[in-house]
């Protein structure tokens, strides 16, 4: 995978997650929210929600709420899981948490499935405190 590719999956997870996470604390998630959010101008959200749209990840109804398709939802729901995972473990380690939530989100986009199941399977079976 080219980088500009690889970067533009890793945008559209980001954006996927966050609408997520919105959706978890909001009764109704705007656009607005999520610029807000991620501290990005309403420009460059209203580009990206064309382009996931377009790849049928979310949904904006006619009165510009966002809603994650079932396949938006499970690619989020995957993406969301990484972060946690992999923040959690950071943190268990010693690494303070704002540390582990950045470079968990940096990671969560490019460790293999396979190293991820490993980590999920060593952690199963290692809990933090045992």
């Amino acid at each position: 995978m080219s980088f500009q590719k690889q970067k533009s999956e890793e945008s559209l997870e980001d954006y996927l997650e966050a609408i997520l996470m919105l959706s978890r604390e909001l009764p109704q998630v705007r656009s607005i929210d999520l610029a807000n959010k991620l501290g990005y101008s309403k420009a460059s959200i209203s580009v990206a929600l064309k382009n996931l749209c377009a790849k049928s990840y979310v949904h904006v109804n006619e009165h510009g709420f966002l809603s994650l398709t079932e396949s938006g939802q499970a690619r989020a729901t995957s993406v969301l899981e990484r972060h946690t995972i992999l923040s959690d473990w950071l943190t268990a380690l010693g690494v303070p948490q704002e540390t582990a939530s950045y470079d968990a989100c940096r990671m969560e986009h490019t460790l293999s499935e396979e190293s991820f199941s490993a980590i999920k399977d060593f952690l199963k079976n290692h809990p933090a405190n045992s």
